[in-house]
């Protein structure tokens, strides 16, 4: 069985729009330590939902763990990991879930996503999952 994460990005330095004309990517550049090691802990077959942050701030699409985590070798710190995602599909905007819906839920006070503006990488709790899923979006 799959793992659910989320990971943001920031859409004028990488878009979902980028992410599906290349399909699948190496994600990268990610140097909070805590973010880091959620990176670390994917394993192939996991899926990782993709978040629009910098105004957007909604989930835009959903991928998979192609490769395990490695060093990421372009990190002039050396403290940076990395893996390839595919794309599985990019939400359209009528089925993007904003952070503010998530919010006003009240049912995630404790998911990073709500209590850790700054994260850039996380888990998704299962209850998120099967709230997204109540709500009809496709999350496999």
């Amino acid at each position: 069985m799959a793992n659910y994460f989320l990971a943001k990005s920031d859409p004028d330095s990488y878009s979902i729009d980028d992410f599906e004309r290349e399909v699948e990517t190496n994600w990268d550049g990610v140097h909070n330590y805590a973010a880091i090691k959620v990176i670390k802990s994917w394993k192939i077959g996991d899926l990782v939902l993709i978040y629009h942050s910098q105004g957007e701030n909604s989930i835009v699409g959903i991928s998979k763990v192609t490769s395990s985590p490695i060093k990421d070798k372009d990190d002039p710190r050396g403290i940076s990991w990395c893996a390839r995602l595919k794309l599985i599909r990019k939400y359209p905007t009528s089925k993007r879930i904003s952070l503010k819906e998530i919010k006003a839920s009240g049912l995630f006070p404790d998911f990073a996503l709500v209590r850790q503006s700054r994260l850039s990488t996380m888990a998704c709790p299962d209850s998120f999952i099967e709230w997204l899923k109540q709500k009809g979006v496709n999350i496999a």
